[in-house]
């Protein structure tokens, strides 16, 4: 029996409220029953097994029935909202360049600074290949029991990539019946259909349990120009083409170019996604106190996504130009086009721009594949008071094609306008033959794949006068591979879009770690984590973490951790090669005509690993005189050094516009302003350092013969940095938001048989990095009901932003004029479900 105390029991209160209620709790411990046998078990954080979940460090516990209630249908989406999180995770909402993956981005730190486990073990990374984050799309909603976020640096634990925290899966077993879940929501403008289905069968065994899955979903999309507040798109690029600036008038006369491109009239704000899934867990007692456990997983996504055709940016000879040699292909300035002004630059070309609707709208299209399967022993040994050990391999495998539909060969598209110049400069319609010799398929292919194996030992060493001083060591192989391989037309550098090199490579790592949790007295515990990590790459990377609790009265504890934590670089950051990527920038000698500038980015095989320090110090504070209340507070710190990053592209050319000769040398630069050979290249120079304070209130009681549960998160943004930037409460379409003040708040009442919720998301106010001007707060307002019709057979029915918010302009927002990963871009949403069980 556990004697418990009034920290404990509180605790117990706020993750009971959370994992009933539909949200979230930050708390560090779930307590048991006072009467209750209590086993012992992991907890996400900590290798040493105990009978609770009392540590140092703080974590978020969403269960099933949370992400239930407010009507979530995929996991990046339930992870998105946390006040925890920040930056601007990729998602259902990024119509370009995400592949249609989804990620999680703890503290706004970069979703590669997050580990994602799945049932305490590693998740492959995933999405188009080489990929340095785990894509959330490969984990099924319906196979979670729970997540758990720990919000804490957790390096010397789980090895590299956990410096921001670790969102910790774990999937539905011991289940034992068949259960059936019917989910469907669609936006009050009548587009946004999301649906899925589920079935989950389970039985036990003489000693074991066997649990299988399968889950379907279909997501669809939302236009942008289809909500009336959406702003309407300004590109340079026209259907009709441009040459030299310059556009015909009515009377044939060139003319300065003076209308734009209203691309949101075919990309999306949220993307197509279908999923196929099947999965099953394993337990199963072989005698002789010898457990065998297997989890398996397979899911299949198909998504797309779509932008506006593609602008083709052609640099033409001229024919007579200086440069331009006798008998290359060239096109002839005729008597109107010098008197408009057009003429060759230095080097005897002439820009022409055209979007290419003729052809039709980028479609791009991922079919990926990703496997994961683990298994492992586990038993005791009867030395001292037992000890435990264990011995798994996790092996995972991820594979895409990719394609782009209606892309342009640029090669080909310049010999046509050589060869048909009065028809691609009249601006009238391509014939199809043109469209034909210009067009293609785009297609490429991709994979992760890794391979673990780890050992591990825990129990206890020996008992001091407050308690047994608790252990835990292991020793850990593993193998990283990924590769890229993009179409051979964009390779050679011949397609309208970005140029970009193959990427394949991998590497191994062998870990040694050890944990220790010494009771100093009734009172105080420490906890002591050591790890030791070798890479075939860079080579050794140590890390330590060191945490207190104090528990000073009954009704409040006090904790604190230290930690060191790295991330190690992954395949595609050393050895991905030139990839070209248009970014948003102002040309301060004036040359570019549109504010998307082509920079070439390069990896580097000798890159370093990323190092961190972080630092959390909080409280527990249930109150005696106030039965079925818990409030914790957290403050947090981290701080990253020797970061991979990019130098700041533009910085670098105000330097050099400025006169700094070094800095156009390491962009890149040309003279007078040259970009064709912009270059920024990943190297250890970036910093980040942040900070802030988590606070959480939850409060479960009963008046009015009603069973009432209040929870609120907050969180509040001290300082972010980047880079030296001081990026804290801004927001950026480039960067994301980083605001102040993030808060959820949620009510519920209830009996038995039905119960009632509203929930409230707050961001606050924040300044737009671009223009420096203010952007308004925002909050939305959600209600969901359930209803158990019987012991089968239970409904829901929910409405996300019941207040239609429209999000927030932002100058140089992503997409639609606002930020689409941070602000809610589709509106009202309503959504229910049916949960079968027999």
């Amino acid at each position: 029996m556990i004697k418990r105390t009034k920290i404990a029991s509180a605790v117990n209160i706020a993750v009971a409220t959370s994992l009933s209620a539909g949200v979230w709790v930050s708390t560090n411990a779930i307590a048991a029953d006072e009467t209750a046998k209590v086993e012992r078990i992991e907890v996400t954080g900590s290798r040493i097994q105990r009978q609770d979940m009392e540590t140092a460090s703080p974590v978020t516990v969403i269960d099933a029935a949370a992400i239930k209630a407010e009507g979530f249908t995929s996991v990046d989406q339930m992870l998105q909202v946390q006040t925890s999180m920040a930056g601007a995770a990729v998602g259902s909402s990024t119509n370009n360049g995400a592949d249609g993956v989804a990620q999680v981005d703890l503290r706004g730190m970069g979703s590669q600074r997050t580990l994602v486990l799945l049932n305490g073990r590693r998740m492959v990374n995933s999405g188009s290949g080489a990929d340095s984050s785990v894509d959330l799309n490969s984990i099924p909603v319906a196979m979670i029991a729970r997540v758990e976020i720990l919000k804490d640096g957790a390096s010397a634990v789980y090895g590299s990539d956990a410096i921001a925290g670790v969102v910790n899966i774990i999937t539905k077993k011991d289940f034992e019946g068949f259960q059936f879940d019917f989910n469907g929501s669609g936006t009050d403008k009548g587009d946004g259909e999301n649906g899925d289905v589920s079935a989950l069968y389970g039985f036990n065994t003489d000693g074991g349990n066997y649990t299988f899955g399968a889950a379907y979903s279909d997501r669809r999309g939302v236009i942008q120009g289809d909500r009336d507040w959406t702003e309407p798109g300004y590109s340079s690029f026209i259907p009709t083409g441009s040459l030299g600036g310059k556009v015909q008038d009515a009377n044939g006369n060139w003319v300065k170019r003076s209308t734009g491109y209203d691309y949101t009239q075919d990309s999306f704000y949220q993307t197509p996604n279908e999923r196929r899934s099947l999965f099953a867990n394993m337990t199963q007692e072989l005698g002789n106190d010898v457990v065998l456990t297997a989890d398996a997983i397979y899911t299949n996504r198909r998504s797309n996504q779509q932008m506006a055709a593609q602008p083709a940016d052609l640099m033409l000879n001229v024919c007579g130009a200086a440069g331009v040699p006798v008998g290359t292909p060239c096109i002839t300035l005729d008597s109107a086009m010098i008197a408009g002004g057009i003429a060759a630059d230095k080097k005897g070309l002439v820009n022409y721009r055209r979007r290419t609707n003729d052809v039709g709208p980028r479609i791009y299209t991922q079919d990926t594949d990703t496997w994961r399967l683990s298994t492992g022993l586990a038993g005791t040994l009867d030395v001292h008071t037992g000890m435990n050990w264990d011995l798994t391999y996790t092996y995972g495998k991820n594979q895409a094609k990719t394609a782009v539909q209606n892309s342009i060969n640029a090669t080909d598209m310049a010999a046509s306008v050589y060869a048909n110049q009065a028809a691609w400069f009249s601006g009238a319609p391509l014939t199809q033959q043109m469209i034909d010799d210009i067009s293609y398929a785009e297609e490429a292919k991709g994979g992760n794949e890794q391979q673990t194996l780890s050992a591990g030992l825990n129990g206890e060493l020996f008992d001091l006068s407050a308690g047994a001083v608790g252990f835990a060591l292991g020793a850990e192989y593993r193998r990283e591979n990924g590769f890229y391989m993009p179409d051979e037309v964009v390779i050679a550098g011949e397609s309208t879009s970005a140029q970009q090199d193959p990427t394949n490579g991998n590497y191994d790592v062998i870990s040694i770690f050890q944990e220790v949790s010494v009771p100093f007295t009734d009172k105080l515990t420490g906890e002591f984590a050591l790890r030791l990590d070798d890479y075939s790459t860079f080579g050794k990377a140590t890390t330590w973490k060191i945490g207190l609790t104090y528990t000073a009265t009954d009704d409040l504890m006090v904790r604190t951790v230290a930690a060191t934590g790295f991330r190690a670089p992954s395949v595609s950051e050393l050895y991905g090669g030139n990839s070209g990527s248009f970014d948003y920038l102002e040309d301060p000698w004036g040359n570019a005509q549109d504010p998307q500038i082509l920079v070439n980015r390069t990896s580097d095989p000798e890159l370093q690993p990323e190092e961190s320090e972080s630092y959390t110090a909080g409280l527990v504070y249930s109150p005696s005189y106030l039965d079925g209340m818990s409030v914790t507070l957290d403050y947090w710190r981290f701080k990253v050094s020797n970061a991979i990053a990019r130098m700041d592209t533009q910085a670098g050319l105000d330097a050099c516009f400025a006169g700094d000769i070094s800095a156009c040398e390491t962009f890149n630069i040309g003279a007078d302003g040259n970009l064709d050979n912009l270059t920024n290249a990943l190297t250890n120079v970036g910093t980040q350092d942040t900070s802030g304070i988590d606070l959480n209130l939850a409060y479960n009681f009963e008046g009015l013969g009603l069973e009432w549960k209040i929870n609120n998160d907050m969180t509040y943004l001290v300082k972010f940095e980047q880079d030296g930037e001081d990026y804290t409460g801004t927001i950026d379409g480039n960067f994301g938001a980083y605001a102040r003040v993030r808060n959820n708040f949620s009510v519920s009442a209830g009996q038995d048989d039905w119960s009632v919720m509203y929930f409230n998301r707050y961001i606050g106010g924040m300044t737009d990095l671009a223009e420096g001007t203010d952007v308004d707060s925002i909050i939305y307002h959600n209600i969901a009901g359930t209803y158990h019709l019987n012991d089968m057979t239970s409904v829901s029915l929910g409405i996300k932003n019941f207040t239609d918010e429209k999000p927030v302009t932002v100058s140089n927002g992503s997409d639609g004029g606002t930020v689409p990963e941070v602000y809610d871009t589709i509106g009202r949403t309503i959504y229910g479900g049916v949960t079968v069980k027999f």
